[in-house]
């Protein structure tokens, strides 16, 4: 049997100020696959993001990535393999040209040079925005820094990209460029969003978080279709969206 890629056990979270967000969850990720979290305001996924490179680590229970548990001493490789692209790019980006902050995490583990530069441009490429390279980030529109941040990610070689709300702020069509730009990665894909047909034009699989627990697991068609279980988790889909027809 397979090592999940990412392998969630018993993981339960309180904050400093004693609020409980996580109680027990169990999750499983294969390579290569896609992973919509779903799930109402409040629900844990922000804080369940958190745990997978080690920002947060559970009160009780374990995460692990290809095998290696989230501890301290194992920090670095971990954030190596798991890269966040957060909701809001501009928590991302900081430096003064799109070459600088793609560059920024190669740089940081001693890659120099020519070696640097193809690094950058290649991840820029997967993402169409190689002709932005010298651009301050701050001159580009909002979903040209977040296809950015995406590559400041990518350039790592992460085995798993988590994306927090990647449709959120975007026009139509920036939202159907990044969809593109997603599906032709070769890399296993965790999306946290409220945009259910985001959702499920871009991952087989889903996941529903409610009050700290999954509390539904399966095809992400079967969950949007389950009207029992999206009202008693408060999703709704968009009016006039029928995943039928999709």
């Amino acid at each position: 049997m397979t090592t999940p890629v990412l392998d969630l056990k018993s993981v339960a979270f309180a904050y400093p100020d004693g609020h409980q967000a996580l109680f027990g969850v169990d999750l499983q990720v294969q390579r290569g696959e896609r992973v919509a979290v779903l799930g109402p305001n409040g629900a844990g996924k922000t804080t369940l993001v958190l745990h997978l490179n080690g920002i947060l680590r559970p009160g009780a229970g374990t995460v692990s990535v290809s095998g290696l548990p989230v501890v301290r001493e194992n920090l670095a490789e971990i954030r190596r393999r798991v890269g966040i692209v957060f909701q809001d790019p501009d928590d991302q980006l900081f430096m003064g040209t799109v070459r600088e902050d793609v560059a920024f995490g190669p740089r940081n583990l001693g890659v120099r040079g020519a070696e640097l530069d193809r690094q950058v441009m290649a991840a820029l490429d997967l993402v169409g925005m190689a002709d932005f390279v010298d651009r301050p980030p701050h001159h580009l529109s909002f979903g040209q820094r977040r296809r950015v941040a995406v590559a400041t990610v990518l350039v790592m070689e992460p085995e798993i990209i988590v994306l927090d709300e990647p449709s959120s702020n975007l026009d139509p069509a920036s939202r159907r460029e990044l969809a593109d730009i997603l599906t032709g990665l070769d890399v296993t894909l965790m999306m946290v969003t409220h945009d259910l047909p985001y959702a499920l034009q871009l991952c087989p699989r889903a996941i529903v978080l409610s009050d700290g627990i999954v509390a539904a697991e399966g095809s992400t068609f079967d969950i949007l279709t389950d009207d029992a279980l999206m009202k008693a988790h408060r999703l709704e889909l968009p009016f006039g969206f029928d995943p039928h027809v999709c």
